[in-house]
């Protein structure tokens, strides 16, 4: 029986050195303290009583050594599971109700223990329960002992706590008496890595080389964001969690990174630029930014230097007015309908009787046929006067040459070229009706346009 005793003793030892424990949050514990040994209810016979026979009956039974007298190691293995190895010492004075002459104790034990803090949910209660075995020597009686331990620590905070202990350990010899031990204790737990300092252990730590926070396992956020640096697209830039980290310095709605205008608001089919006059061209790049104009010509209406109607763009003759027809060049030769219609309006040309001067109401008959002749700037023109056959032939020959005049002088001061004009008058030579009627000289007194060319 002693060699089994010593044999299991060995064993765990070898044990508390070899545990292969996963990594975990602060794996180890060391537990200082003082304990108390009973060897009074222990179900011996007659005196010393049954099982839990006055327990707590501490100052006629318990030994307690008014000093440090226990020393525990603990490594977590995994689920909830610790490897302790304990040592103890202590002094016998009382057996029961006898008294001993101050025996040595000292106690070697190990055990596995299972804690129930994940069950209850607790960060700060932390009761366990345990199976192991040890050796213990009162004096230099020694045995191996099976043991059964009921814990509980109180975590004042993440590393320091208060550990209190009642073991129940039964001696395999049995000149050794089956006693309780308890013990209390400050415990302190560590050997948690955390590489970067951050507070967050490496294991949980997804970031274990750089500082980070704890709500992002560890991770950074530089621009205190509320967004980690590894899904930030603007790390260094406090930003929207909807831009991905990035800021919209000008909230409209295009995140700066990818706005062309970051400081003024602007519109998101223009990349964040405004535009100011709608036409599709954004300000930054619109020559006429307060007025509408084509992206082809940078923002700008399309200019019409000629006033012809045709856009210069289009124009093949942008500085010479001209024709929608031909391009927004002139006619070179106008039409005989042209040619009829500038008579007409001539025809309809009135002067003062024997004179050369126009009537008020000829003026838009006039301005008709500047229109006309500007359209043909490359046409060239005969005006010619004719009179009735009232009067002398000279005088009637004199008075159509100043008319025919009057009419081109009057073409001229309104922007017609004087060497496409030339005028002649004819008296009363070249007749149209009878001289004999009202009516017929009427319509001899007349202007008519000749094309030249």
């Amino acid at each position: 029986m002693k060699n089994l005793s010593r044999l299991f003793f060995a064993l765990l030892l070898v044990l508390s050195f070899n545990a292969n424990a996963q990594d975990d949050n602060n794996p180890w514990k060391i537990t200082l303290g003082a304990n108390a040994v009973d060897l009074y209810p222990v179900g011996e016979d007659a005196p010393l009583g049954s099982y839990f026979d006055e327990f707590f009956n501490a100052e006629d039974h318990w030994n307690i050594l008014p000093s440090l007298s226990s020393l525990s190691v603990s490594r977590y293995l995994s689920d909830g599971f610790t490897f302790t190895a304990a040592g103890s010492i202590n002094e016998i004075s009382k057996i029961g109700d006898s008294t001993a002459d101050d025996l040595t104790y000292y106690a070697l034990d190990g055990a596995v223990s299972y804690s129930f803090a994940d069950l209850i949910k607790s960060t700060k209660i932390d009761p366990y329960l345990g199976v192991g075995g040890g050796y213990t020597w009162v004096d230099e009686i020694g045995a191996g002992t099976l043991n059964g331990t009921l814990g509980l620590n109180y975590w004042l905070s993440e590393n320091i706590g208060l550990t209190a202990q009642s073991s129940y350990k039964h001696a395999f010899e049995d000149y050794l008496p089956k006693h309780w031990q308890h013990t209390v204790g400050v415990s302190i737990r560590f050997g948690g890595k955390d590489t970067d300092g951050d507070g967050v252990y490496d294991k949980d730590d997804a970031c274990p080389d750089v500082p980070g926070l704890e709500e992002f396992n560890g991770c950074p956020d530089s621009d205190s964001d509320g967004i980690e640096d590894a899904k930030d697209d603007c790390p260094n830039e406090a930003g929207l969690a909807e831009f991905n980290g990035c800021p919209d310095s000008d909230s409209d709605g295009v995140a700066d990174k990818s706005d062309d205008c970051p400081t003024v608001a602007g519109l998101k089919e223009l990349n964040g630029c405004p535009d100011a006059d709608g036409d599709g061209v954004a300000d930054k790049d619109d020559q006429c930014p307060n007025e509408k104009g084509p992206s082809a010509n940078k923002g700008c209406p399309w200019p019409d230097t000629d006033g012809d109607g045709v856009l210069d763009k289009d124009d093949k003759c942008p500085n010479e007015a001209g024709t929608v027809a031909n391009n927004g060049c002139p006619e070179v030769k106008p039409t005989p309908e042209v040619v009829k219609a500038l008579n007409t309006y001539a025809r309809s040309i009135l002067f003062d009787t024997g004179k050369a001067s126009f009537k008020a109401e000829t003026d838009k008959v006039l301005q008709a046929m500047v229109v006309i002749f500007k359209e043909y700037p490359r046409a060239d023109f005969a005006i010619e006067g004719h009179t009735d056959s009232v009067g002398s032939k000279s005088t009637n020959q004199a008075l159509s040459t100043r008319r025919a005049n009057a009419v081109r002088d009057y073409l001229i001061a309104n922007g017609i070229n004087a060497d496409r004009l030339t005028a002649n008058g004819f008296g009363e030579d070249n007749p149209i009706a009878t001289n004999k009627t009202r009516a017929g000289r009427s319509e001899n007194r007349r202007v008519e346009v000749k094309l030249k060319n």
